[in-house]
């Protein structure tokens, strides 16, 4: 799923990213209740409408962003108490509140209010946070029980996934994923990685949620990630991601290629007639933007140098992900995860954080 955090994917238009393939994009329920606000996006007839987005959008809960932005934060059973991150006005954030603005915007897949605990923290208090989590999402299981609310743009009844905490825990994460499967959601997500933890262990705690996690329901990976970390979630059973990295890397002139990140920044692409990555179909390349170019623009400050890595690097990731859903069905996916590991052998260089795009 693309990132378009503030209602849009950064330097795409909605009539891009459907021509890139993009069948979901992301939303972000706390950036879009602080501006423009919910009564703004109502009265232009919800999310879909108002950005002009006529496919699927999910909306995060909003307990990432209190905590990596919020000033001031103070959680209690109640909800979240904090200063918000534009002009520091008090408010407040409960699970019924965080579910009745996606309501409001009208999101096809809605996420549940939790807490994301930080790395490291001790047991004791991952195991307060995961509690609270449980029953926070118990209230929301009531709310949307109570409220019964629909996407606004197909007007099928709203999907909600519960978020799996549990920080590093194996016996936490066990819990947090029993317990919301005993809630009973339209799908579950991993929550509460990507957060400053080692590599090995994002893709334990991936280990520890999944078995305890229903096979005929969608399995997401909340803010992942790299090429190889996508094909490892996906070989371990994940369905779904989203990531801000296409997006952010591309803003710095770094492509993807199926050889591997290139900065278009260097020197060395200066003369270079050749586009980003030869064969591929994304608009940069087909029409004959060349690296050298390509860099100018990005030097120069242009826009252009930023759509055009940008709208590749979409198209690298939508297409990968097409690659994996093909190699699946024709029993190749492990010669497509050989590969991905020898061109991309660590973790990327790049801010990998996933913070706001």
């Amino acid at each position: 799923m693309p990132v378009g955090t503030q209602g849009s994917v950064k330097a795409v238009s909605p009539h891009e990213l459907r021509n890139l393939g993009s069948e979901i994009i992301l939303g972000n329920t706390y950036h879009l209740s602080v501006r423009p606000g919910t009564q703004i996006i109502e009265h232009f007839g919800g999310l879909h409408a108002f950005m002009n987005w006529n496919r699927a959008i999910l909306t995060d809960s909003g307990g990432f962003q209190v905590w990596s932005l919020a000033k001031l934060r103070k959680i209690s059973e109640d909800g979240v108490h904090f200063q918000n991150h534009i002009d520091g006005t008090p408010t407040f954030i409960s699970p019924e509140i965080s579910m009745q603005i996606q309501a409001s915007l009208g999101s096809d897949i809605a996420m549940l209010f939790d807490e994301c605990p930080p790395y490291p923290c001790e047991h004791d208090y991952a195991q307060q946070s995961c509690e609270l989590t449980l029953r926070w999402a118990a209230r929301c299981k009531e709310w949307i029980s109570c409220n019964q609310p629909y996407a606004g743009g197909n007007a099928a009844r709203q999907l909600h996934f519960g978020i799996v905490q549990g920080s590093i825990y194996p016996e936490l994460r066990e819990r947090s994923a029993r317990e919301l499967v005993k809630l009973g959601f339209d799908g579950y997500a991993v929550g509460g990685v990507s957060v400053g933890e080692p590599e090995k262990e994002m893709i334990a705690a991936i280990e520890n949620s999944l078995p305890h996690l229903p096979g005929d329901k969608p399995r997401y990976a909340m803010g992942l990630g790299t090429p190889p970390q996508m094909i490892e979630m996906i070989a371990r059973g994940i369905d779904m991601f989203d990531c801000v990295l296409p997006t952010r890397v591309a803003r710095t002139a770094t492509a993807y290629t199926a050889s591997g990140t290139i900065n278009l920044k260097n020197r060395k692409f200066a003369q270079d007639k050749s586009p980003i990555e030869e064969g591929c179909r994304c608009h940069a390349c087909e029409e004959g933007f060349s690296r050298g170019y390509i860099r100018h623009l990005v030097k120069s400050g242009e826009i252009l140098g930023i759509r055009l890595t940008t709208l590749h690097n979409l198209h690298f990731y939508l297409n990968l992900l097409a690659r994996v859903r093909a190699s699946l069905e024709n029993g190749t996916f492990a010669a497509l995860r050989g590969e991905m590991h020898e061109k991309y052998p660590s973790r990327s260089a790049e801010d990998e954080t996933p913070a706001q795009d």
